[in-house]
């Protein structure tokens, strides 16, 4: 299975914001967006000059792929999709970024980065309706139930990231229960109620030449 094995900070540092890939880490003194905001490479400090229209868009579709851990094939499609849908492909885009396994595990807090939350679905310790799903790309809908299985219910990392939560859960088209260890999809989320700092309108211009 292919995946991105180079430094996750360097892609923050050449988006020019926090991407929120490595957990705890990101928000404390270790981050390296914080010690070196400027973007990677040679080239890095002395700045860039201003971008094209194909540039900036550009831009914005690697800064989404990047936040969802995705490759490109797979982005590409997921933007066929979305095309496909009625509504604005742009946020269809988004909705379905949104309801993969690895993201709501990640929302719901039971895993501390997005790539943990992949990790973690990979090693089969979450069910879906009393399923077990080792997909983390698997598209929920609303209704289904996610839970930590009960043989995985004792792993650090989930409890420790559980332990972050707290008082930030704020998503109205998600249910938590910490005591039980398991969260619904209430909804489909609405553009508004999704935290992501992107222009998905750029990614659809960009695929749309």
């Amino acid at each position: 299975m292919a995946r991105y094995r180079d430094a996750n900070c360097k892609l923050c540092r050449r988006e020019g914001m926090k991407l929120f890939l490595k957990g705890n880490r990101c928000t404390s003194d270790k981050c390296a967006f914080e010690r070196r905001g400027y973007a990677p490479g040679q080239h890095g400090q002395t700045g860039r000059r201003k971008g094209s229209e194909y540039g900036l868009q550009l831009r914005e579709k690697q800064k989404m792929r990047r936040i969802y851990g995705i490759l490109e094939r797979q982005f590409r499609n997921y933007f066929h999709a979305a095309a496909r849908q009625k509504g604005i492909t742009g946020e269809n885009l988004l909705v379905l970024l949104e309801c993969r396994l690895d993201n709501l595990v990640y929302r719901l807090g039971f895993a501390p980065s997005r790539k943990a939350a992949r990790q973690l679905v990979l090693h089969r310790h979450f069910s879906v309706n009393d399923r077990v799903v080792d997909i983390p790309s698997y598209q929920t809908r609303p209704g289904d139930v996610i839970k930590v299985r009960e043989n995985s219910r004792n792993l650090d990392i989930i409890h420790s990231a559980m332990k972050e939560v707290g008082k930030t859960f704020d998503y109205a088209w998600l249910r938590l229960d910490k005591a039980k260890m398991e969260g619904e999809l209430l909804e489909q989320p609405k553009r508004l109620d999704i935290p992501v700092t992107v222009q998905e309108q750029m990614v659809v211009e960009l695929y749309s030449k």
